[in-house]
C-alpha cells in the first residue's frame, strides 16, 4: 500500500489591502489551476478561522495530494506543469497578492481513518 506525498502550502495575502486581489487569484484560479496538474490527486484549501497552539502560520493551509512517494520527481512534474504557458486554458497570470509563508513536501507516516 502506497502512502500519500502531500505538498502543504502556508499563505496568506500579501497586505490587508490585497486580500481581494489574493481571493481572486488564489482561491478563484490558482488553486483550481494547480489541481489540474497531471500528478495531482486532490486539493483541498483550508482558512484559518482560530489559534489552537502557538501562532498560526498562514491564513490559509491548501494540501496537494500527489501520485506516488517520490517528492523529486513530483517536485519535478509541478514544475513543469506550472512552467507551461498552455497547460491550463483559464490560468490567470499571479497578481502578486499572495505570501508564502511556509510550504513542504510531507510523506503520510500513520493514518486512521478511510483511505
Amino acid at each position: 500500500m502506497s502512502k500519500k506525498l502531500v505538498l502543504v502550502g502556508m499563505v496568506e495575502p500579501e497586505t490587508e489591502d490585497l486580500i481581494e486581489a489574493f481571493n481572486e487569484w488564489y482561491i478563484g484560479n490558482h488553486v483550481e489551476d494547480t489541481y489540474n496538474c497531471p500528478k495531482v490527486k486532490s486539493v483541498t484549501c483550508y482558512k484559518s478561522v482560530k489559534e489552537f497552539m502557538g501562532d498560526t502560520p498562514g491564513g490559509y493551509m491548501t494540501i496537494y495530494e500527489f501520485e506516488g512517494e517520490d517528492a523529486e520527481a513530483a517536485q519535478a512534474a509541478l514544475g513543469a506543469y506550472q512552467a507551461d504557458p498552455n497547460a491550463y486554458p483559464a490560468r490567470e497570470e499571479n497578481n502578486g497578492s499572495m505570501k508564502i509563508v511556509s510550504s513542504g513536501w510531507y510523506l503520510e507516516e500513520l493514518g486512521f481513518g478511510p483511505k
